[in-house]
């Protein structure tokens, strides 16, 4: 296998500089918090903190190296979300003997990613996981609870793999079509913004959140910090697209629409699966933000509706 080294611009690498001194900044504030309000606890946002300098210098590690390891990279975090998601989810003993099933489909996806292979990538698991992996659990001759194994199996392969690969897949669009940032660029942009867009509802929501906007699902949110988290995102993306991105004005300015609101709408709809399976946190693997799926609940709609946004306007 041939290894192609990703191409960094100067804007990709300043953008990385911005978010290393935000890091630094947080930090700092944390350790003042901590020295100032003695009587206050802020163990979870110092866990908080040191996990994304473990995240960023991770991101940072993957972007730097070649697009086969990026590619890895995107299906490393499938495998994980997605066995978080079995590990949570009600299995019906029989369906455990096809749980090789959604794993076989997860180096498959990502390999049409590697051979840039659209076609194939866009109808993979939609098209043909979607109607073998029914196939395969007939096979086990078990009925009962069948319609909702089915179901949530497949969505859990929806939402863990195909959502996720729109990510890797924006690692292998055309250089040329986006000289401003190239692959890692896009890939970064839609990270930060993604990210950032449910910092900023949540502080929002802490400074002038009064009526809950989803109360039975998640009753911390706020239309405030609903709208405040897309006004921030829109303002980001409108800055960060000239660096990062091919995008015009009236594109940016779309872009951060898109992803502000799908971001929440991947929040708060993990949020009701967390309900409905009653647990807090999807597991424990990342300190202070919980699990895997807690970390990527709202790239799971973001990622795609980008992907297919710019893929769109652009390619």
């Amino acid at each position: 296998m041939k290894w192609t080294f990703n191409t960094l611009t100067p804007n990709v690498l300043y953008t990385f500089g911005g978010i290393l001194a935000g890091l630094v900044l947080a930090s700092i504030v944390a350790f003042a918090l901590a020295k100032i309000k003695k009587d206050s606890d802020f163990t979870e946002l110092r866990l908080r903190i040191n996990t994304w300098w473990v995240l960023v210098g991770l991101i940072a590690a993957v972007l730097l190296s070649t697009i086969e390891l990026s590619i890895l990279f995107f299906a490393l975090i499938s495998v994980l979300a997605l066995y978080e998601f079995l590990s949570l989810i009600d299995l019906r003993k029989p369906d455990r003997k096809i749980l090789w099933v959604p794993f076989l489909v997860i180096p498959l996806q990502y390999f049409w990613v590697y051979e840039r292979w659209y076609g194939m990538f866009i109808v993979f698991i939609p098209v043909y996981a979607f109607l073998f992996f029914p196939l395969a659990m007939v096979s086990i001759g078990e009925t009962r609870g069948f319609l909702k194994a089915v179901g949530t199996l497949q969505w859990g392969l929806m939402t863990c793999v195909f959502s996720i690969s729109h990510g890797a897949f924006l690692m292998v669009l055309p250089q040329e079509k986006n000289p401003a940032g190239g692959g890692p660029g896009l890939v970064l942009y839609l990270l930060l913004l993604t990210q950032f867009n449910d910092v900023a509802q949540y502080i929002w929501g802490k400074l002038l959140g009064r009526h809950p906007i989803t109360p039975r699902v998640s009753p911390k949110k706020t239309v405030e910090g609903f709208l405040g988290g897309l006004v921030t995102t829109v303002v980001l993306s409108y800055f960060l697209a000239p660096l990062l991105t091919p995008l015009n004005l009236y594109e940016s300015l779309g872009a951060g629409l898109l992803i502000g609101f799908s971001g929440f709408v991947g929040d708060v709809t993990l949020s009701a699966v967390k309900r409905d399976i009653q647990v807090k946190d999807s597991g424990s693997m990342l300190p202070g933000h919980g699990g895997i799926l807690d970390r990527i609940d709202s790239l799971t709609f973001t990622a795609p509706l980008f992907f297919h946004f710019i893929y769109y306007f652009r390619y």
